[in-house]
């Protein structure tokens, strides 16, 4: 008897601007952002972040391939943003409540996209920010 192939699955991370979609399916364990392998992206920290979900899962990771695309924000953003769909990739490939209850325990941003966003500017201030108003002078 045959062993059935997975049908591919696919998952997304978000933080601030940036949306990372992660497509899985059974292979080697390769993993590629943009086209670009885990193992060549720079800064090295954030290889690393994105690799902690990679290790949690631990056998699983080496079992799947996974493409990531992503777009929009900034460098940081699309490094949580990919960790976060790697995850949530890797659980609903496995289904199971064990790995999801290591990614809680270890850090719950790795499963649930961080909702915080930057606050919008208001009318008739200085360009600065949100809050930020014209210095007065004294005298």
């Amino acid at each position: 008897m045959t062993k059935r192939k997975k049908k591919p699955l696919q998952a997304t991370g978000k933080r601030k601007k940036a949306v990372a979609r992660a497509t899985i399916c059974e292979g080697t364990g390769k993993v590629r952002i943009n086209s670009v392998p885990l193992d060549l992206i720079e800064p090295r920290y954030k290889q690393m972040r994105i690799k902690e979900a990679l290790l949690i899962a631990g056998d699983l990771a080496n079992t799947v391939d996974i493409n990531v695309n992503v777009a929009g924000g900034g460098v940081w953003g699309q490094a949580d943003a990919t960790r976060t769909a790697i995850a949530n990739a890797l659980v609903e490939w496995n289904k199971s409540d064990n790995l999801k209850k290591m990614y809680l325990k270890y850090d719950r941003s790795l499963l649930i996209s961080d909702a915080r966003r930057t606050e919008p500017h208001k009318p008739s201030r200085s360009s600065a920010g949100p809050r930020r108003t014209k210095q007065q002078s004294k005298r």
